[in-house]
């Protein structure tokens, strides 16, 4: 019922025809049940001249006609409503994961996303149509073509009673026996969307190694996996149809037995040719439902096992969330660390940070360097609350970071991280990612202040050159400049490069620097990198070593009194001088 509950919410506007389905169905079988037995009384007046065959078959014709307009709009609602549920429930999903914080993008892979949003939609779609038309139907045709049978002849329908409990029984075997298979097959799509997204993603890192056949195979294991577990179910649940077609036909010949001996021996008077064909047809029908009523067990058993998965993703609420009436203005700068320490989760055995104690003065530019895994990245990801704080307190322009309106501290906050990209359309409408109402000269100056606009001015189209998805046909330089202007855009109070120009060299490094402290003064800058230069010039600069901040101080007074920072810098300066000699 939960479940039901859950995924109900998404039907939303297709309320309508979820209803008018179920009632042209119970139409559609009225006039299906009720045919064999005009159909009967057709038969056993047909030697009563042309006046019976024109009544009956009028009736007949009328009835199908009905039957058939019921069935048409029944399957054309029931499409309707499936189809409709399915896009509200892939729209709720993709806004649900909109606002998740990073802890909940940590939860899921993307690959599980993407199944959720693709096979597990259209299994409760399948479910879901088959319910608001098979599940009525069938029950309903069940019931009342036995009904119609009893009215028929009760002694031969008694036929029925045996052999429906045994075929409802294999029916039911098969359908729990191939339960296991389907429930694991979803992780088997996870699996297997995974490869192809690590794949993709990677794809120059493996042709650049040459490891094309390896990918093939580790592929196609995945592939296999589904294909068996696929195989093995469809392998039970192709007993159905022979025992189904055994079933029918064993019944018919039953009831044609009693049937062809009762009207022999009554001389027609107990039992009519025209209702023992009635009864052949009921019985068509009621083993028929009983064959759909176990397809739908099976369909509802994966669509369960779907709408789980489904549910987990619309009732994972987002650990981080505007407070009531946050804050709406960043009013500076300012950021103070005090005590602060984080981990990941609840269940992580150490913290990834432990005891920041920082401040940041509006308009400084801070640089941060240590070894990789450190917690650089970490630390800075704070601050506009892509993580909260596990210990301690985090303030931006004096105020906590828990108390502002996301939007606004966000807006505040221009982060540019490692694995940043850039999305399909043109290089401006990329760069106003950052302010979607920039007008063309704003666009240029922040290009012109992140060291983009040559680059951009030497291509055919400039500003209106398009980008591949990623950025695929730009290079990693061109890639880290664009991001940064798209930063720039927002006119952040707070600016994060996490190691954003280590792709281009040293020399764009020192203008893109020297842009910012001549253009953004009053902006603070905080720099992570891996290369010494890029935060010598720092007003502050932080030396970090397992989650906790080592050393803090000057370029020049890190050279007297950290051993880590003057290791790096030697090791890049007798680097540089080699490089130099050569």
């Amino acid at each position: 019922m939960h479940l039901l509950k859950t995924i109900g919410k998404s039907v939303r506007e297709y309320k309508k025809p979820s209803i008018l389905a179920p009632i042209f169905i119970v139409v559609e079988v009225v006039m299906e049940t009720v045919i064999p037995l005009i159909m009967a009384m057709l038969i056993d007046e047909f030697g009563n001249g042309i006046d019976p065959i024109l009544k009956y078959g009028g009736i007949l014709l009328g009835m199908a006609v009905i039957s058939l307009v019921s069935g048409m709009l029944a399957a054309r609602f029931s499409a309707t409503a499936a189809t409709g549920l399915a896009a509200n429930l892939r729209k709720d999903m993709y806004y649900s994961v909109q606002d998740f914080s990073f802890k909940e993008i940590d939860k899921f892979s993307v690959s599980s996303l993407v199944t959720r949003m693709t096979t597990d939609v259209m299994n409760v779609q399948n479910a879901y149509q088959m319910i608001i038309r098979g599940a009525i139907r069938t029950p309903l045709m069940l019931i009342v073509s036995f009904a119609m049978a009893f009215t028929v002849n009760s002694t031969v329908a008694l036929a029925y009673l045996v052999a429906v409990p045994i075929l409802g029984v294999a029916l039911f075997l098969i359908a729990f026996k191939v339960m296991p298979y389907f429930r694991r097959s979803f992780r088997r799509y996870d699996a297997m969307n995974s490869a192809i997204q690590e794949n993709v993603r990677a794809i120059r890192v493996v042709k650049s190694f040459v490891t094309e056949e390896y990918e093939k195979k580790k592929f196609a294991a995945h592939v296999e996996d589904v294909r068996r577990d696929f195989t093995t179910a469809e392998k039970i649940l192709a007993l159905n149809n022979p025992i189904m077609m055994f079933s029918i036909y064993a019944i018919i010949m039953v009831i044609s037995a009693i049937g062809a001996n009762l009207i022999i021996k009554s001389g027609g008077t107990s039992m009519t040719t025209g209702d023992l064909t009635a009864l052949i047809g009921y019985a068509g029908q009621i083993l028929g439902s009983m064959m759909m009523l176990s397809m739908i067990m099976v369909m509802i058993t994966m669509s369960v096992e779907s709408a789980k998965r489904i549910t987990e993703v619309l009732e994972t609420k987002p650990s981080i969330v505007s407070p009531e009436n946050g804050v709406k203005e960043v009013p500076n700068g300012d950021i103070v660390f005090k005590d602060v320490s984080f981990r990941y989760s609840e269940k992580a055995e150490r913290n990834a940070l432990e005891d920041i104690n920082l401040t940041i003065k509006s308009g400084e530019t801070i640089g941060i360097i240590g070894g990789t895994g450190s917690s650089k990245s970490t630390l800075v990801q704070l601050i506009p609350r892509l993580y909260d704080v596990t210990e301690g307190t985090l303030t931006v322009g004096g105020i906590d970071v828990k108390d502002y309106d996301l939007i606004a501290l966000r807006d505040a906050v221009s982060v540019v991280l490692q694995k940043n990209v850039l999305f399909e359309g043109t290089i401006a409408e990329n760069i106003r990612w950052g302010n979607k109402d920039a007008g063309d000269e704003e666009v240029a100056r922040v290009c012109a202040l992140a060291q983009a606009a040559e680059f951009i001015n030497e291509f055919p189209d400039k500003y209106n050159t398009h980008i591949e998805q990623g950025g695929a046909n730009v290079s990693g330089g061109q890639k880290q400049r664009l991001c940064i202007a798209r930063a720039l855009l927002k006119k952040p109070k707070i600016l994060i490069l996490d190691d954003s120009t280590s792709a281009v060299d040293t020399k764009t490094d020192a203008l893109i620097r020297k842009a910012f402290r001549e253009e953004i003064p009053d902006t603070t800058k905080i720099i992570i990198a891996q290369r010494i230069v890029s935060v010598e010039d720092a007003d502050k600069i932080l030396v970090m070593d397992g989650g906790k901040i080592v050393n803090m101080g000057t370029h020049e007074e890190l050279l007297k009194t950290s051993s880590i920072y003057r290791e790096v810098y030697e090791s890049q300066t007798k680097g540089k001088e080699a490089e130099d000699d050569e």
